[in-house]
């Protein structure tokens, strides 16, 4: 697993609306699993999200809260509290679908 600083220029959008768009996000790479951007919280419309009840556990990465939208459950985590391998990513948010903008 590998975590750093990302140059992309990522954007989440869920049903027409940007919820999130970032130039400076956090990279992981995780053997197995697709790239996961994980994006400063200044960059995410967290005043459209609710917080949920769901909470996960990754034995590499920590515990992860989770928070939805009114239609779509649980679409982003973060971790509060990150193991130290993972340190970077501490309270950035990561969703399913990024897309990376070019151009």
């Amino acid at each position: 697993m590998t975590v750093e600083p990302g140059t992309e220029h990522v954007r989440v959008v869920h049903d027409g609306q940007v919820l999130a768009e970032s130039r400076r996000p956090i990279v992981l790479r995780e053997t197995g699993c697709p790239v996961r951007y994980y994006l400063p919280p200044e960059d995410v419309r967290t005043d459209l999200l609710t917080a949920s009840d769901t909470r996960t556990h990754c034995p590499f990465k920590g515990d992860a809260s989770y928070w939805s939208l009114p239609d779509a459950a649980d679409l982003v985590w973060a971790y509060p509290d990150p193991k130290p391998e993972v340190a970077p990513i501490k309270n950035h948010f990561c969703f399913y679908e990024t897309e990376t903008v070019t151009g």
